[in-house]
């Protein structure tokens, strides 16, 4: 090979290892769900959650979730969704339960496309891929977060949701699940509001962090909830498999692990399902 030969190829497996790697053949049709990784697509046969009649203490954002789920599976105007707040309340079982919903009638209508934390930045590959396809998708991103001194990825969250030239598709919405409404991470020093300039800008700061959040259509919070409620979530899962308990084992339960929330009352019907020897389907 010549010196030439040698240069010209060097050049072309720079370039290759430049461009974005060919996404895989996908059947994007037919199958209830994928997984992107920002370079290949698993397909899955199955999506998991509990019936969104199992969903309890969250009545007003189980609503608002499942109408603009259906709403956009049907080609309706619909948003995209944040779903924020309390670990353990629901938001991510909520998302998979009414996309289930929404398949049991109409299984072709609608994929849910879950994004790994580490393929953000691979999106747009992603969203041209699913501008070819027929069908609606259902972006889900879970557990968003950015940190401190990240302007990259909010800018491109941005720009996804707001018509830039990486925006989503017509026939794509993204649904993010995030502990703060804000997604960014916060210093204590933002909620100064003693006043004085210090605030003012600490005020500033938060404010603009915030208007992240209201690029979505729906921001939904999760918030703790009470001791009524948990123990209604507890029956909702128990009830079905006829499982014996008491309040107070329930609230225990709940107090040895901090938080009363949908997550640790299904914990604790896991718990009640080993001592009484039943197998579960997670």
């Amino acid at each position: 090979m010549s010196n030439t030969e040698a240069y010209l190829q060097r050049i072309a497996d720079a370039l290759e290892r430049l461009s974005p790697p060919a996404v895989p053949q996908v059947d994007w049709k037919t199958k209830p769900g994928y997984v992107w990784d920002g370079s290949t697509v698993r397909e899955l046969d199955e999506l998991t959650a509990p019936d969104i009649a199992q969903l309890r203490g969250i009545d007003r954002q189980k609503a608002q979730v499942l109408e603009n789920t259906e709403r956009f599976a049907w080609g309706n105007a619909s948003h995209d969704m944040l779903l924020w707040g309390s670990r353990g309340m629901g938001k991510s079982a909520l998302v998979r339960a009414s996309v289930i919903a929404v398949q049991n009638d109409a299984p072709m209508a609608l994929g849910l496309v879950q994004v790994t934390a580490d393929a953000l930045d691979t999106l747009p590959i992603l969203f041209g891929e699913l501008a070819l396809v027929k069908r609606q998708f259902l972006v889900f991103i879970d557990d968003l977060g950015f940190s401190e001194d990240d302007t990259v990825g909010p800018r491109r969250l941005r720009s996804w949701l707001e018509g830039g030239i990486e925006a989503r598709p017509a026939n794509a919405r993204l649904a993010v699940t995030s502990n703060r409404r804000a997604i960014l991470a916060r210093q204590l020093s933002e909620q100064d509001t003693s006043g004085g300039d210090g605030a003012l800008n600490s005020r500033d700061a938060v404010d603009d962090k915030l208007a992240l959040a209201d690029r979505f259509g729906l921001a939904i919070g999760f918030h703790p909830c009470g001791k009524e409620a948990y123990l209604e979530i507890v029956q909702a899962y128990a009830e079905p498999m006829d499982l014996q308990y008491t309040d107070e084992a329930a609230l225990e339960w709940a107090m040895q692990r901090g938080a009363r929330s949908g997550r640790s009352a299904w914990q604790f019907v896991v718990e009640l399902a080993g001592r009484a020897g039943k197998v579960l389907e997670e």
